[in-house]
């Protein structure tokens, strides 16, 4: 038995105003964003994780929240700067333009995203140097009045760990926004309407 499904060709019919070149190979396109084509194909991945930190720097902000129990007297130098708060408000918002800024690209956008990635620079820099200086003003103060030296201890190596993701993802925030900070700014010179 013979199939009737037989395989027939599939021809494309294009207006007259359309032409198709005669040397067209299928390579991919060149991009048309302002940044290099290894950044404009991670522009999504690395505004992605810019959000995630900001997530988690506000979670770690909200631990430090119920830190402030019986037999602690107080809540630990980081939370009281705010740096938890503030920072992560601003790696949210830097990641989320960079986002938009793979999805469309116009000069308005650049020069919003280069602003904020420029301010995600200074908090993270300014989260590194606060974070510095809680290490050592919290080191042994954070247990307060208890007694108990197994639950001082535990809580301690708790805080200290809590610090140092902080620390690591400040030091991943500054290198993100600092790349895609300098890396706009050097494209000042291009007319937008070429890329846009």
């Amino acid at each position: 038995m013979e199939s009737n499904t037989a395989h027939s060709p599939v021809f494309m019919v294009f207006p007259p105003e359309v032409t198709v070149p005669a040397d067209r190979t299928d390579t991919a396109l060149e991009s048309t964003m302002p940044f290099p084509k290894l950044f404009t194909t991670k522009m999504k991945v690395f505004g992605t994780i810019q959000i995630l930190l900001g997530l988690m720097t506000f979670s770690f902000g909200i631990i430090f929240l119920f830190t402030f129990a019986d037999p602690f007297p107080r809540f630990p130098f980081i939370f009281l700067t705010g740096y938890t708060f503030w920072g992560s408000i601003l790696f949210i918002n830097s990641g989320a333009l960079l986002v938009a800024l793979e999805r469309r690209g116009t000069e308005t956008l650049v020069k919003v995203n280069r602003t904020m990635n420029c301010f995600s620079v200074l908090a993270a820099t300014a989260g590194i140097i606060l974070l510095a200086f809680g290490f050592v003003l919290d080191r042994n103060y954070l247990c307060g009045y208890s007694k108990e030296v197994s639950e001082c201890k535990a809580v301690n190596i708790l805080f200290l760990g809590i610090l140092i993701m902080l620390m690591a993802f400040s030091i991943i925030e500054l290198l993100i926004a600092m790349s895609f900070s300098v890396l706009s700014k050097s494209f000042d010179c291009c007319d937008c309407e070429e890329w846009c």
